[in-house]
C-alpha cells in the first residue's frame, strides 16, 4: 500500500517540532498560506539590483531586517562572492519560479529552480543562523531536491536558501547526514498517529500557536496567569 505524499511544510515543521506538526495536521482551521508580510520579504529577492542602488531612505521603507548601510554591504558581498563562480546570474535568472514538484515521498512548491546543474532554491522570510541553514530548512531543502530529482530523473547534489531581508544566500550540499535527517523527519510524519513527546527546547514554545493546547508553560502564558508577569 502506497503512502500519501507529505507536504514540504510538514517535513520542515516536524524537523523543528514533531508535536507542532501533529497539531497542524489535525487542526482543520490552520491557515497554511503565508501572510502578506512573508510575501513582501520574499519579493525583495526579485529586486536585489535595485536595492543595491537604492538610497538609505528608500531602503528604510523596505521590509529589511538590518540597517540600510549594512544591508547594502551584505548584499553586495553576497553578489561578489557568488558572481565568482557564476552562481549570482543563475540565482537572478532561474530556469523556473514557483514550481510545484512531486517526488516519491513528498511534494510542494519550490520558489526557484536552477538548471545545469539542477538545484532548488528556497526563499526564507526569517533570519539566517550564524553559519549554514537551520535544520528544519535543511530538511525542507533536501525534500525539494529529492522531489526535483524524481521528476526530472536527474541527480541533485546541492540546494540554496536565500534570506532576502538580510541580504544573505547560503548553499548546502546534500550530504549523507542531511539526507538522514530528512528520512527521520519523513518517518516522524508518517508515524504521527497521536501527539509525540514535547520538545525539550522550550524556547521553541514561546511563539508557538499551539502552546496552550500542548500544555507547556511559556513565559507568555505565565504572564497571563494570576501571580505571574509582575515583579
Amino acid at each position: 500500500m502506497s503512502r500519501a505524499l507529505i507536504p514540504f511544510s510538514d517535513l520542515r515543521t516536524a524537523a523543528y517540532c514533531a508535536r507542532k506538526c501533529y497539531y497542524q495536521r489535525t487542526d482543520d482551521d490552520v491557515d497554511r498560506e503565508p501572510p502578506p508580510s512573508v510575501e513582501r520579504i520574499r519579493d525583495l529577492e526579485r529586486r536585489y539590483e535595485a536595492l543595491l542602488e537604492a538610497p538609505a531612505g528608500t531602503l528604510e521603507a523596505e521590509p529589511i531586517a538590518v540597517e540600510p548601510v549594512q544591508y547594502r554591504e551584505r548584499l553586495g558581498a553576497t553578489r561578489d562572492r557568488l558572481a565568482e563562480g557564476g552562481n549570482w546570474e543563475r540565482l537572478r535568472d532561474p530556469n523556473e519560479r514557483n514550481v510545484y514538484a512531486a517526488g516519491k515521498d513528498c511534494h510542494g512548491v519550490i520558489h526557484k529552480v536552477l538548471d545545469a546543474p539542477l538545484e532548488p532554491v528556497l526563499i526564507s522570510a526569517g533570519k539566517p543562523p550564524e553559519r549554514g541553514v537551520w535544520e528544519s530548512q535543511s530538511v525542507h531543502a533536501v525534500a525539494a531536491a529529492k522531489a526535483l530529482a524524481w521528476e526530472h530523473e536527474r541527480k541533485t547534489d546541492r540546494a540554496w536558501v536565500e534570506y532576502p531581508a538580510y541580504g544573505v544566500v547560503r548553499s548546502l550540499e546534500l550530504t549523507t547526514r542531511r539526507k538522514a535527517r530528512y528520512r527521520r523527519a519523513l518517518r516522524t510524519v508518517w508515524d504521527l498517529d497521536g501527539p509525540p513527546a514535547r520538545t525539550t527546547n522550550r524556547s521553541k514554545c514561546e511563539s508557538c500557536e499551539f502552546a496552550a493546547q500542548c500544555g507547556v508553560r511559556t513565559r507568555t502564558l505565565r504572564s497571563l496567569l494570576p501571580g505571574f508577569g509582575s515583579e
